[in-house]
């Protein structure tokens, strides 16, 4: 679907860069709101569930937030509000952000010669209609082995603890040794099939309750 064929406007609930380069690289205009949620407070076994429940508890916090803006007022297109989450799945592990130097560091060494698996949830919720799709899906990702000084650059960078995993793929220093990677749009954070198709779901579907669907 492209930004022209329908009437509607989008909201992009989150303050990831990655995101925004590809929201607007398929052709949405989109203004932005970020949530204020405790995402540790917010634990699942299973990575699919974990990324799911924090994309939902994103929504809900930013839906609380606009009843208190004008946002919607006069408004004639429906608005859809867009959030997404995700981690890494390590040897059977749930990384998210690293919370210090030592558990980056730990992270990254661990991905050097070897592999691990992106997970990334997408929920669009209709604001007018109430109605809200959710899905998830997941890449793998290949490494070769990492230099201890490119590791001590992506630290001092600060880089590890913007990004689930602690390594953000694209960046200059690390994609050198990245060996083979899966659905590229996916480990950046946000789907893009995935995405177009929750939108049509969300502007055709009348107000219903969540629905996550495994799109790997």
């Amino acid at each position: 679907m492209a930004a022209a064929e329908s009437c509607f406007k989008i909201i992009l609930g989150s303050s990831s860069m990655a995101r925004q380069r590809i929201l607007a690289e398929m052709g949405y205009e989109f203004t932005i709101m970020t949530a204020d949620i405790d995402e540790k407070s917010i634990r699942k076994e299973k990575p699919e569930d974990l990324v799911t429940a924090l994309a939902e508890a994103k929504a809900n916090a930013i839906m609380a937030r606009l009843q208190h803006t004008d946002i919607l007022e006069n408004v004639a297109c429906p608005t859809l509000l867009i959030t997404a989450d995700t981690v890494v799945v390590y040897k059977g592990t749930i990384r998210e952000k690293p919370c210090n130097e030592d558990e980056a560091r730990e992270f990254i060494k661990g991905y050097s010669g070897g592999h691990a698996a992106v997970v990334g949830s997408v929920l669009v919720t209709n604001l007018n209609s109430g109605a809200s799709k959710g899905g998830w899906e997941s890449a793998e990702v290949y490494f070769h082995d990492i230099p201890n000084e490119v590791i001590d650059s992506l630290i001092d960078e600060g880089i590890p603890f913007k990004v689930a995993g602690g390594l953000m793929l694209e960046h200059p220093l690390t994609l050198p040794f990245v060996d083979a990677i899966g659905a590229t749009d996916t480990v950046m954070g946000l789907s893009i099939s995935l995405t177009e198709k929750l939108i049509e779901e969300a502007l055709r579907q009348p107000g219903s309750s969540p629905r996550v669907q495994n799109m790997s």
